[in-house]
C-alpha cells in the first residue's frame, strides 16, 4: 500500500489543476514512483519515520501545486529541490524548538506504544536477519555520519540517479559543488563501510 500517496494524491491532482487525465495519471504514477525513496530520504535526515512522512506529504503537495504544469522531465529534479527545502525548513524548526525545550523540559514522556512494539511475525530467521541488520545499520550510520550536504549529493547522484546537473538544480548549488560533496561522501563512505565491503 503506498503510505504516503494514499492520504494525499486524490486532493492535489483532483482539484488543484486543469489537466487532461493522461496528463494527472503520469503524475500520480511520477509521484508513485518517487514516494518510497523520498521516505527514506527523509527518514535518514530527520530520524523520525512520522516526521519523514509529514515532510513527503507536504513536498508532494507543494510540489504538485507549484510545478506540476512543467514538463515531465523536469520534474524529477524539481521534486527533489522541493523535498530537500521541506527537510532544511524541518531542520531549521527543530533547532528552534529545541531552544525552547531546553527551558521547558520537566514533562517526562511515556514511550509506551505497546502495538509499536510488538514483534512483526513476518520476519526472517534470525541468523539471517542478523547479518542484513549489521550492514543495514552500518550503511544508515554511514549515511547519517555525513554532512547534509554530502549526503544529499550521494542519494541524488548514486541512489536516484540524477545527473549532475539535475542533482545541482536539486541541491541548488554548482555542479562543481556537487561534485566535491560527492567525492567527500564516497571517500568517508568507503572508509566506514571498508569492514562491510
Amino acid at each position: 500500500m503506498n503510505a504516503v500517496l494514499s492520504t494525499i494524491s486524490p486532493l492535489p491532482i483532483a482539484g488543484a489543476m486543469s489537466r487532461s487525465p493522461a496528463q494527472c495519471a503520469r503524475l500520480n504514477d511520477f509521484l508513485r514512483g518517487v514516494e518510497r525513496r523520498a521516505l527514506r530520504m527523509a527518514e535518514l535526515a530527520v530520524r523520525q519515520r512520522e516526521d519523514a512522512l509529514e515532510l513527503v506529504q507536504e513536498a508532494m503537495l507543494s510540489f504538485v501545486k507549484s510545478y506540476s504544469h512543467k514538463s515531465d522531465d523536469e520534474w524529477a529534479p524539481l521534486f527533489w529541490r522541493v523535498i530537500d527545502n521541506k527537510i532544511l525548513d524541518h531542520h531549521r524548526r527543530f533547532e528552534v524548538r529545541s531552544r525552547w525545550r531546553g527551558f521547558f523540559s520537566s514533562r517526562d514522556d511515556d514511550d509506551g506504544d505497546e502495538l509499536a512494539q510488538m514483534p512483526d511475525p513476518r520476519q526472517p530467521e534470525p541468523s539471517v536477519a542478523l547479518g542484513a541488520a549489521a550492514s543495514g545499520r552500518a550503511i544508515e550510520s554511514a549515511l547519517r555520519s555525513l554532512p547534509n550536504r554530502q549526503r544529499q549529493a550521494f542519494l541524488f547522484r548514486q541512489w536516484e540517479g540524477l545527473d549532475v546537473a539535475a542533482t545541482a538544480q536539486a541541491m541548488g548549488c554548482s555542479e562543481g559543488s556537487v561534485k566535491t560533496h560527492l567525492f567527500r561522501a564516497m571517500e568517508s563512505l568507503r572508509e566506514r563501510l571498508k569492514d562491510h565491503i
